[in-house]
């Protein structure tokens, strides 16, 4: 028969498991109170220093001005279209006038005449030359591959701005786009 030893500790071991037990539930809650308190600092710290500014409230975007646009210079930019390849494309205007530091947005039309699908890209260029390092795209269809199905047709944004430090003898910017097929006439139909 087997004989059962008594724990010598007695009482006093479920009691230390207990003060243990305790003990850990207090570090857990102040580790998880550490951790959502964090979240306020950091967004304090992001704000004295300057880095990783958050972006507002969509309510307060109304209320924010661009302190950067130059009302006192108006830049015409002039769109262009090349094509290489199976489509039509071109820009739905011609020109606009744009302040340095405005936002602006201009629309390119892109249609693939072909009965299969096409992957393409579009290369832009800039004249005169010196405004290439100014003109700032913030969204372009040039950024990615175009993959444009049987006879479909696109409408494709380009948003951007002038940049302020543009040489003030600098009146007008072309942008230009050449769109040409990537790949060639050896991709299959899918």
């Amino acid at each position: 028969m087997e004989q059962h030893q008594p724990n010598p500790n007695g009482h006093h071991g479920s009691k230390l498991n207990r003060q243990m037990l305790g003990k850990l539930l207090v570090v857990a809650v102040m580790m998880f109170g550490f951790g959502y308190a964090l979240v306020p600092i950091y967004k304090k710290i992001c704000e004295i220093t300057g880095i990783n500014l958050l972006t507002p409230k969509d309510s307060m975007v109304g209320d924010i001005k661009n302190t950067q646009v130059d009302k006192t210079r108006t830049i015409t930019i002039e769109f262009d279209a090349n094509v290489q390849g199976p489509w039509r494309f071109r820009p739905t205007v011609s020109s606009m006038q744009v302040h340095p530091g405005e936002m602006a947005q201009v629309v390119y039309e892109v249609v693939n005449t072909q009965s299969r699908s096409v992957d393409a890209q579009a290369i832009p260029s800039y004249a005169p030359q010196q405004a290439s390092g100014h003109f700032k795209k913030m969204e372009c269809f040039c950024f990615k591959q175009q993959t444009l199905g049987p006879n479909e047709a696109k409408q494709m944004p380009v948003v951007f701005y002038i940049d302020p430090a543009l040489p003030k003898d600098v009146k007008t910017i072309t942008l230009s786009y050449t769109f040409f097929e990537i790949g060639g006439l050896g991709k299959k139909a899918s």
